[in-house]
C-alpha cells in the first residue's frame, strides 16, 4: 500500500534560518533529491528529514515505549 503524506507548508514568516554544515555527500545527495524532483528545493527536503526525525525520536518512540510497558506491566 502506498501513503501519500500531505502537510502545510508554514508561511515564509512562520520560518527562521537555520545555519548547518553539511559534508560535500549530504548537499550532493540533496542536489540530486532535487534535480530528480523529489522535492522542489533543498530547504524542503531538509524540512521534510527533520519532521520525519522528530517524528520517529520524539513522537511515535515514547507512544511505543508506552504501549511496551503495558504489555510488560499491564
Amino acid at each position: 500500500m502506498i501513503r501519500f503524506l500531505v502537510y502545510a507548508v508554514p508561511s515564509k514568516s512562520d520560518l527562521k534560518i537555520l545555519t548547518v554544515h553539511l559534508p560535500d555527500a549530504y548537499i550532493e545527495g540533496l542536489n540530486k533529491l532535487v534535480d530528480l524532483k523529489f522535492y522542489p528545493n533543498r530547504s524542503e527536503a531538509i524540512r521534510v528529514a527533520i519532521r520525519d526525525l522528530l517524528r520517529k525520536e520524539l513522537w511515535e518512540r515514547p507512544r511505543r515505549m508506552m504501549v511496551e510497558e503495558a504489555r510488560m506491566f499491564g
